[in-house]
């Protein structure tokens, strides 16, 4: 069996919908122990969002992968006390609750660390740990704006556009699974002490905001919607005959020169206007009109053929369905089959990234609420049957 290159390391996922539990995710694909902790009776909220088949949620058949459940109560003092045992034999542990929550719990992080001082502890919020927002609750798409990417995405004339996905909440779980890591090596490759991560939505967002702030630092410039229009020119959207959409984009000049002879303009590549860079950006519309006419006129895949012949970045605009199918993702394992304890046989998302050595690999599909209690609790801290019924009957798991 792959153990993958964190196994032997246990995260208590305490977070709900994605910023928090994302971050354990990709963990978990890589060999780590992750429990999560659900409220008893209904669960990550998760489970009761996007898709619903045969009563689960395909939302979190993908995002929760890998992992365990048990349920406990955090806001009773069982749970409380459970939750501190827990800690106690942990090496991380995952909240991505309005800041302040679990102190209030009797759950702060001098008591955590009390019983664990090796415990890294990583927190996702809206606005931070710190300063006059922290308090404030933060979704995915208040993260967006906060952050400033909803301000810059859309055409120039319209409403600011939310991206496809829950980018901001995934943006942020990215960037808490990498902190927990270096806080790892510090804590176990390099001696140090055991450490908090702070993440917060709005700047996940906005550290991914390319020149944006030093462009405005510098010119004053505040950057707005610019459709499909990027710093490279040409590029952008393009549809073909046959209605599918083809991204184009050239950045170096030698590049635009072949471009422009794969559609028969040599008058536009040899023009001395837009033979480099800076001239194309003072006057894109030419060139982009002349791409538009040419990919209108041939279908998708005569695009993908000449382009690529000359060697110009070109792809399709793919749908879900085109990855299913598309020998590029199969060569990559990009979608795999998990077996997931309600849908069965389950295809999503593959591992990424790949590493040579020790892989990656999902070795259980979402659990069921609850599913590992016993395990959890009778294996790991030790509880008789008698002690977990009553807790069941309390309310308290």
């Amino acid at each position: 069996m792959i153990q993958g290159p964190l196994a032997g390391l246990r995260v208590l996922d305490l977070g709900t919908v994605v910023a928090g539990p994302f971050a354990a995710t990709l963990l978990a694909d890589f060999g780590a122990e992750v429990i999560k902790v659900e409220i008893p009776g209904r669960g990550d909220t998760l489970r009761q969002l996007g898709p619903i088949k045969n009563g689960a949620s395909l939302w979190f058949a993908a995002d929760a992968r890998g992992k365990k459940s048990i349920t406990l109560d955090l806001r009773r003092p069982a749970g409380r006390e459970l939750l501190l045992r827990l800690a106690g034999c942990a090496d991380a542990l995952v909240e991505n609750f309005i800041p302040g929550t679990l102190d209030g719990w009797g759950l702060d992080g001098a008591t955590l660390r009390a019983a664990n001082p090796h415990l890294i502890i990583y927190r996702a919020s809206g606005f931070g740990q710190t300063g006059p927002y922290r308090r404030q609750p933060g979704y995915d798409r208040v993260g967006l704006a906060f952050g400033g990417l909803w301000h810059i995405t859309g055409m120039p004339e319209g409403e600011p556009v939310r991206p496809g996905t829950s980018l901001a909440d995934y943006l942020t779980g990215t960037f808490g699974a990498f902190g927990l890591m270096m806080a790892l090596y510090h804590r176990d490759a390099r001696g140090g002490a055991a450490q908090e991560i702070d993440a917060s939505l709005f700047e996940s967002v906005f550290r991914v905001m390319e020149h944006t702030v030093t462009d405005y630092d510098q010119t004053g410039a505040v950057r707005g919607r610019t459709g499909n229009a990027g710093p490279a020119v040409p590029s952008g959207g393009f549809r073909t005959a046959d209605g599918r959409w083809a991204a184009i984009v050239v950045a170096e000049d030698r590049m635009y020169g072949r471009l422009m002879r794969a559609i028969g303009r040599e008058d536009l590549a040899t023009d001395p206007r837009y033979v480099h860079a800076p001239g194309r950006t003072l006057d894109r519309e030419p060139i982009e009109r002349a791409i538009r006419d040419w990919v209108a006129a041939h279908d998708l895949a005569q695009v993908q053929a000449v382009l690529g012949a000359a060697e110009v970045p070109v792809a399709a605009s793919s749908t879900v369905a085109d990855a299913f199918i598309d020998p590029q993702f199969a060569a990559r394992e990009a979608v795999i089959t998990v077996d997931d304890p309600i849908l069965g046989p389950l295809r999503m998302q593959g591992i990424t990234p790949k590493l040579s050595a020790t892989p990656g690999a999902v070795m259980r599909g979402a659990p069921l609420l609850g599913e590992h209690n016993h395990e959890v609790y009778s294996g790991l801290l030790g509880l008789g049957a008698a002690d977990i019924a009553a807790l069941r009957a309390d309310g308290v798991i």
